[in-house]
């Protein structure tokens, strides 16, 4: 039926409403536009969006969406082609059903509609809680050589010929898999043999993927190893330089996943700025890092799971993060052959001088007392729980009480916090008494809490109640061994100054640090054969702005250059519906002479340089 509405309504629904009493069974139902990108089902404005990325592969269908929870909720391919009131619906850990009228044909139709290799990633015969006995493991090693063979076979053959019935004879020409999605241990070892030998005695050009949890398989060697990241923006930045050193002997790398995914916001630009550090890293080392992609690419805002996603859209509106823009950048801007580069530049502390302070557990039940802020000899906060918890506000899944002067936490799990609200204290001295009632770990001592979604603490007797350490901003340093004693009240004091960070024990300095600090300035550089021009990516990850001198060896004659920046007015700034291109790049000419030229990099900013 061809449905014309009289009126626009971006919050209108379809009802089907009986004339009379009776029963109505309703199996499919699906509206779908007369205009969908290249016809092929999808919106086109949210299709733009990725093909304006340009993607050179697109990873399917994602995440724990390929084990699900449970085996009876994985993703099996076979259930989501043909007819699409045939197609068997699932429910997932992210709390809706989905109809799979975006199935696996669609998803190879719609890498080829935007010329990007597709990624198939496959149940590996485990799910999140189930792992399916060796002997039974044949239909699923079957299940990956037919999705193989529907995406490659030819039309006389059993998949081929389905392929060919949904209207694609053609083959699409697969030639990456991933076998699992965040396995690992020796049930994945195992399995993993079993996939890569009948694949590749069957398909010997395609290239599979390893799982790396609980170190990657080694026999048989993968072809390339998929890793994931998810952090705060301080920990990629601090990561910037991980694959500089990085074993070449062994498999190739796929960052299948990675996100600023704390300190971010719904996706700001400090967290943009963050991962673009960490992609001059991938781009410099791209003899062993492959392939890279962000994830998760989007999401419904009427129904949020995860935060942040690449791409937001309601019901007919869509706008990408200062994230997507990072990518963009990225990916419009790539040479054919990576370029040496020095980079000299200052050192900037990575987290806040200030904040406020809290206390918190981590699979212990613990109490605390006589907390108390002095600054300058003055005392400017000290507890009173004589009201019970009043001016105190709790983080996570705690079980918070006041009793006899302390404050408790009775639940073992994970993350538990209570910071101070409305207070910020900075150059201070925190002192404090816990006790810890049971459980497997110490204490967690939060000071310079600006972000309550940041790890900003002193960790006492964490990691299995074996180590201390300082972690703040993403970054854990400082550790030393050390353990606390059930039932015993320690005296704890934190001196927070303007360049260092003292923490005793019972009187004892356990840490006498300076705060955490990266590199003002990270680059990679590469050149694009065909024109001459050399391509510069510099991320100023400071709050302040950095004049630089960029100086290029080799053959002179440069006269202009382009110059594209993201960056805007405060590091939290966010796009969204309503202002999509608040935080987007701006392109302006540069005029070069000879071999170098001076730049002012803008603070948190991600700047290209396109240099003849």
């Amino acid at each position: 039926l061809t449905l014309k509405p009289s009126s626009t309504d971006h919050k209108s629904s379809l009802i089907i409403r009986a004339s009379q009493r009776g029963t109505v069974w309703l199996d499919m139902v699906s509206l779908i536009p007369k205009k969908t990108y290249k016809g092929h089902g999808l919106r086109p404005d949210i299709c733009q969006m990725l093909a304006d990325l340009k993607p050179s592969f697109i990873r399917f269908p994602g995440g724990c969406w390929v084990e699900g929870d449970d085996m009876a909720h994985m993703y099996n391919w076979k259930h989501t082609i043909g007819d699409i009131a045939n197609r068997r619906p699932l429910w997932n850990i992210w709390g809706y059903w989905a109809t799979h009228g975006l199935g696996y044909h669609e998803y190879l139709q719609l890498a080829e509609d935007l010329n990007a290799s597709p990624l198939f990633c496959i149940n590996v015969g485990m799910s999140h809680k189930e792992v399916i006995p060796m002997d039974q493991m044949g239909q699923w090693v079957q299940d990956a050589l037919d999705a193989i063979e529907y995406a490659n076979g030819p039309v006389n053959s059993l998949w081929g010929s389905f392929r060919s019935r949904f209207g694609h004879p053609q083959p699409f020409n697969l030639k990456l898999m991933e076998i699992g999605n965040e396995n690992g241990g020796p049930a994945y070892r195992e399995r993993w043999k079993l996939f890569y030998d009948a694949i590749k005695a069957k398909y010997p050009d395609v290239n599979l993927i390893a799982d790396v949890w609980g170190g990657y398989p080694t026999n048989p060697m993968p072809d390339i190893i998929d890793e994931h990241y998810y952090n705060s923006p301080e920990f990629f930045i601090k990561e910037a330089g991980h694959y500089d050193n990085y074993n070449r002997k062994g498999p190739k790398v796929f960052v299948g996943e990675f996100a600023v995914t704390r300190g971010c916001g719904n996706g700001n630009l400090r967290g943009a700025i963050g991962e673009a550090a960490f992609m001059t890293g991938i781009e410099r080392n791209s003899d062993i890092v492959v392939m890279a992609c962000y994830a998760p690419l989007f999401a419904h805002l009427n129904h949020k799971r995860w935060n942040p996603d690449l791409i937001y859209f309601d019901n007919h509106r869509v706008y990408g993060t200062p994230s997507y823009y990072v990518q963009k950048m990225f990916s419009e801007n790539r040479g054919d052959k990576v370029l040496p580069i020095d980079v000299q530049s200052s050192d900037v502390v990575a987290t806040p001088r200030g904040g406020t302070i809290g206390v918190g557990t981590w699979l212990t039940q613990a109490e605390f007392k006589d907390i108390k802020v002095i600054q300058d000899g003055k005392v400017v906060y000290e507890s009173d729980f004589s009201k019970g918890s009043e001016g105190w506000k709790f983080l996570g899944n705690g079980n918070w009480s006041v009793n006899e002067g302390a404050l408790r936490q009775t639940r073992i799990t994970e993350n538990v916090r209570a910071i101070v609200q409305d207070k910020k204290f900075t150059e201070y001295t925190y002192t404090l008494k816990a006790r810890k009632i049971s459980g497997d770990e110490g204490f967690l001592i939060l000071f310079n809490v600006n972000n309550e979604n940041e790890k900003s603490w002193w960790n006492i007797g964490g990691w299995g109640n074996r180590r201390h350490g300082i972690e703040m901003g993403g970054i854990v340093g400082n550790e030393v061994p050390g353990s606390i004693e059930t039932g015993r009240w320690y005296d704890i004091k934190i001196e927070v100054s303007r360049d260092r960070i003292k923490c005793y024990l019972d009187n004892k300095l356990i840490h006498n640090v300076p705060y955490p600090a990266v590199k003002s300035l990270y680059a990679s550089a590469s050149i694009v054969s065909k024109t001459k021009e050399v391509i510069l990516k510099v991320v100023n990850v400071s709050t302040e702005p950095q004049t630089t001198a960029i100086n290029i060896t080799g053959k002179s004659g440069a006269s202009g250059a382009t110059a594209i920046v993201l960056t805007s007015e405060k590091s939290d700034d966010e796009n969204s519906l309503d202002n999509p291109t608040k935080v987007s790049p701006k392109t302006t000419k540069l005029q070069v002479k000879g071999n170098s030229l001076q730049f002012e990099f803008p603070p948190n900013s991600l700047t290209i340089l396109r240099i003849p």
